[in-house]
């Protein structure tokens, strides 16, 4: 018992903006020279693997493509839970983890649709079609911008924490629609490949590359992610500390001026 306490107190130490601001300034160079490290392999493997026979050397835009697609997802996943933590559990953090990741997501994901659109042309003829992967994941960029433009056109930080959480978990369902979109409806896309029941049907020697290059775009959110809590937190800070200001000089009275009091004691 005395184990599963310790372990629950240390958790909710990281509950606290102070302590978690600490760890994060002591993790973040970490993770940054990790992710650094690791994609410079990954790119290595990327032009060391051999070409595709269908597609080519425009194969190599799929190791840099899916990864932003996958973390486009995995970074709304985290989003949904940080909405259950502020509507279920209000933990004091969700709320800044929530607003923190929303514009990485939206980066990744245009990102996705961009090297996905310039992978398309030579493959599909057209840089764009409205099928139901792209289409899905279009919906995706959509909400990711709209949550960013609902928190900072709230003044009500507890309001726009609440609304910023009901919309993320309402858009959650657009989740599973981008992952079984291939499966469920016709589309231009092949079907899963790599994470399959049967196992992955891409051959290790770009199946390698692949994980490497996604392991550290992953590794590089979790950095950048931490880095952006980080200056949210601080900012709220400085938000706070300013009203406080603001609400002492408003109660305490005017200081007499300086003419006033010596033209009362000429008088």
């Amino acid at each position: 018992m005395s184990d599963t306490t310790s372990r629950l107190t240390g958790w909710m130490d990281l509950a606290n903006p102070t302590r978690f601001v600490g760890l994060a300034d002591k993790v973040v160079p970490w993770l940054a020279t990790i992710a650094t490290l690791i994609l410079a392999a990954g790119l290595y493997m990327s032009f060391a693997a051999p070409e595709d026979f269908q597609q080519g050397i425009t194969v190599r835009i799929m190791y840099i493509h899916v990864p932003f697609a996958w973390l486009a997802m995995m970074c709304y996943t985290l989003m949904a839970v940080s909405a259950l933590g502020t509507l279920v559990w209000r933990h004091p953090l969700a709320d800044v983890a929530l607003k923190s990741a929303a514009p990485i997501g939206a980066v990744f994901t245009a990102l996705a649709l961009i090297t996905g659109s310039i992978w398309g042309k030579p493959m599909w003829g057209t840089w764009w079609v409205w099928d139901a992967r792209l289409t899905s994941v279009f919906v995706l960029l959509l909400m990711y911008l709209g949550i960013i433009a609902l928190t900072r056109a709230l003044d009500d930080a507890s309001r726009a924490a609440w609304a910023a959480a009901i919309i993320t978990l309402v858009g959650f369902i657009n989740i599973p629609i981008i992952k079984f979109s291939v499966d469920w409806w016709n589309t231009l896309h092949q079907p899963a490949s790599v994470f399959r029941m049967g196992g992955s049907t891409i051959d290790p020697s770009l199946l390698w590359p692949l994980l490497v290059m996604a392991l550290g775009f992953t590794v590089l959110f979790f950095a950048l992610h931490l880095m952006a809590m980080r200056t949210e937190i601080r900012r709220r800070r400085v938000i706070a500390m300013r009203r406080v200001a603001a609400r002492q000089a408003e109660r305490s009275p005017p200081s007499p001026l300086v003419g006033e009091g010596v033209a009362e004691g000429d008088g």
